[in-house]
């Protein structure tokens, strides 16, 4: 049994898309990482302050003798890699897991190190450790954080038999009052703030990740589906182009023939059938067009408002609306690249709000700095809230026919792909609003003035 080869190009495409998602997600992975490390150089700040608290209380409070000397040195150390870090992921934006791993352990070693010099094992606050592995756990993928678990058991293993001892007296049996049970509790109490404050916000940054990564991936899928939808087209377009050749023949052989010639009402609607077809070829041939299967047709060069004007004057003549208002307020001319696309994007629109309001539709151009801005207005009865929550997702629609709902779909994606944004708001008095905005930029001719003050 042997199954379907897909085309090599097709495969080449789904190859390619499946790369581009693996780099957003690197992509987004990183972003997050980079925030997680400045959450890791703000708590490395607050381990600063509080060794400098716990060093002074010990040796004037509690008058507990330290190798101050070799302690601050190794605060010292801290300090400098604090602030090396900072001035790094300053500038880099990306930080992946590997470079986490090292940061963290890095404050096991000035941990390690401190432990060391007050008592190993037998300082209560040992029990900071904890703390570390717990954001090993958050912040790193499972082999390292399995990794750093290791590392911090060697570690306290090692204090257990290696340090400086410490002069404290473990009287447990004085309670509270036992500078081993009050290390203990400042210990905890430590752990669990510093926990609860950075763990919530560690968190955050790493749901704010995954939403970003989910988007990345809804925005890919829908790109595919707009890809599948353009092969249809296409073929679609291939399969019309001979019945409506046909058609056009049979037509005008009927407009010559005698019974249509002595008939004036036949033949104006012989006439009337003619432009039709030869409205579906022009829209076939569009279609050709955008899927660059044209035959030698390419991208046409005009200007912004020649296109606009030419654009609004053929749709208001194609379509049986009753009252089109096309302002234009674009100031000075500029040369641009237009394809079939672009058109079928704005005609999108237009035809959506003529189906809403078929009495009245309203086009708006204008252009400030760098952004091409198109409103269109009708006096329908706008969208319901569901829908308007949901613009530019495929099929989402209250018609209730097969495939509707795909037009706003078609104009979001071709706008993001420009650097563009679709928007659409219901009108205090009534019907709604469609904005496009398009940078300037995405369609100036090279050379061209991309920004020019109206």
């Amino acid at each position: 049994m042997t199954g379907k080869t897909e085309p090599p190009e097709r495969l080449e495409r789904r190859r390619a898309d499946g790369r581009r998602e693996r780099v957003s997600a690197a992509g987004v992975e990183y972003a997050a990482g980079h925030q997680n490390m400045m959450q890791l150089i703000q708590l490395r700040w607050i381990a600063v302050f509080g060794q400098v608290a716990t060093i002074v209380g010990a040796t004037y409070v509690y008058g507990i003798r330290l190798p101050l000397v070799p302690m601050l040195q190794v605060l010292a150390c801290l300090i400098a890699f604090n602030v090396a870090s900072h001035l790094r992921w300053h500038e880099v934006r990306y930080v992946r897991n590997t470079e986490l791993f090292m940061a963290l352990l890095v404050d096991v070693a000035i941990l390690t190190s401190q432990l060391y010099l007050s008592g190993g094992a037998t300082n209560p606050f040992a029990f900071l450790y904890l703390l570390q592995v717990i954001l090993s756990a958050v912040l790193l993928r499972p082999p390292y954080a399995w990794t750093f678990v290791l590392i911090t058991a060697a570690c306290l293993a090692g204090l257990s038999r290696y340090y400086l001892p410490l002069p404290l007296a473990v009287d447990h049996e004085r309670g509270i009052l036992s500078l081993y049970v009050q290390g203990m509790l400042i210990c905890f109490m430590l752990n669990a703030a510093l926990l609860v404050f950075f763990i919530t916000r560690i968190n955050a940054n790493l749901r704010a990740g995954d939403a970003q990564l989910a988007n990345l991936r809804q925005r890919a899928a829908e790109e595919e589906h707009v890809v599948r939808m353009g092969l249809l087209a296409s073929g679609a377009a291939h399969e019309l182009g001979t019945p409506l050749a046909t058609l056009s023949v049979i037509l005008g052989d009927w407009k010559r023939m005698p019974e249509f010639t002595g008939n004036p009402e036949l033949l104006e609607e012989v006439v009337e059938m003619q432009a039709q077809v030869q409205r579906c070829k022009a829209i076939v041939s569009g279609i050709l067009l955008s899927a660059g299967e044209a035959r030698g047709e390419s991208s046409v060069k005009t200007t912004l408002a020649t296109f606009l004007d030419a654009l609004a004057q053929e749709w208001r003549t194609s379509r049986p609306v009753q009252h089109f208002v096309y302002d234009s307020r674009l100031g000075s001319d500029l040369p641009v690249v237009f394809d079939e696309t672009l058109k079928q994007m704005v005609c999108n629109v237009l035809d959506n709000a003529l189906e809403a309001s078929p009495g009245w539709v309203r086009m708006e151009a204008m252009r400030g700095g760098d952004e091409l801005t198109l409103r269109v207005t009708d006096k329908g009865p706008g969208f319901e809230p569901a829908i308007l929550a949901q613009i530019g997702k495929p099929y989402n629609s209250t018609k209730g026919r097969p495939g509707s709902g795909l037009g706003l779909f078609l104009v979001v994606n071709v706008a993001r792909t420009l650097g563009g944004t679709v928007s659409a708001r219901n009108l205090d008095g009534g019907g709604a609003e469609v904005a496009i905005r398009l940078p300037v930029s995405a369609i100036a001719l090279e050379g061209a003035p991309a920004s020019t003050d109206v």
